[in-house]
């Protein structure tokens, strides 16, 4: 049953689903988009969310102009106060929204923390960075944080450790960026590599043949997304149906 109705929700939309999914969960999800994106980015995936019951507060914040540092609470703490009186927390983020939450949480505890869905993070820095960082015009139209994202020695991601919270991470697989994935030495999504997506200490981890861009809005991507929030794993069943 909570298949058919995650696949209604995908296909047929909130009007039809709206009876099936009213209060069916008194939780909260916060959404958080990567750099240089802005909250549109993850609309699809706050309509599929916020259509399966759960409180959402897709956050945008200004992802170019200060530090991951100073991103973190900026981003995070104003939409945990929305979410006061809406049961347990969760978190489903984008590329860099997903090393926001981990640095959020090595600074601050968040008591009734569920499931955290990260997509495409560079949880371990990402090769581009390191390439392009010097370019001139690469800071300016990226900011501090997006010299963070690098695998040398500004890497935030690589400063901050294993994961001391419940987490499934998605990475994606093809590239419609060549040249970036020329810079990457291994299977990437035309930003960030597989193997960087990984974190020490998630609960699981599922390889999908999406791109970075464009993976949010993936309607498999979003099933999956949505499975992992009410079940705390991906779907493997899912993965191996053959396709349509």
């Amino acid at each position: 049953m909570k298949k058919l109705v995650l696949t209604l929700s995908l296909c047929l939309g909130p009007i039809f689903l709206g009876a099936l999914s009213v209060n069916a969960h008194s939780d909260c999800v916060i959404l958080l988009h990567g750099l240089a994106k802005s909250d549109s980015s993850m609309a699809k995936l706050e309509q599929a969310i916020g259509t399966a019951g759960y409180k959402t507060i897709n956050v945008d914040y200004p992802s170019t102009h200060f530090p991951i540092e100073e991103l973190a609470g900026r981003a995070i703490a104003p939409a945990l106060d929305r979410c006061a009186g809406h049961g347990k927390i969760n978190f489903v983020t984008h590329s860099m929204g997903g090393i926001l939450v981990r640095q959020y949480l090595s600074q601050v505890d968040i008591e009734n923390l569920n499931h955290v869905v990260m997509l495409g993070p560079p949880n371990k820095g990402s090769e581009v960075v390191d390439k392009l960082g010097n370019f001139p015009g690469f800071e300016f139209a990226f900011g501090d944080a997006g010299l963070q994202l690098g695998t040398g020695e500004l890497s935030i991601p690589n400063k901050l450790g294993k994961a001391n919270f419940d987490v499934g991470i998605i990475a994606g697989t093809r590239s419609i960026n060549l040249i970036l994935s020329r810079l990457i030495p291994e299977t990437d999504d035309g930003k960030v590599s597989v193997s960087s997506t990984k974190l020490e200490g998630m609960n699981d981890h599922l390889e999908m043949p999406v791109t970075h861009v464009f993976m949010m809005k993936d309607k498999k991507v979003i099933a999956q997304v949505l499975y992992y929030l009410e079940h705390g794993s991906f779907d493997r069943d899912a993965q191996k149906a053959p396709a349509n």
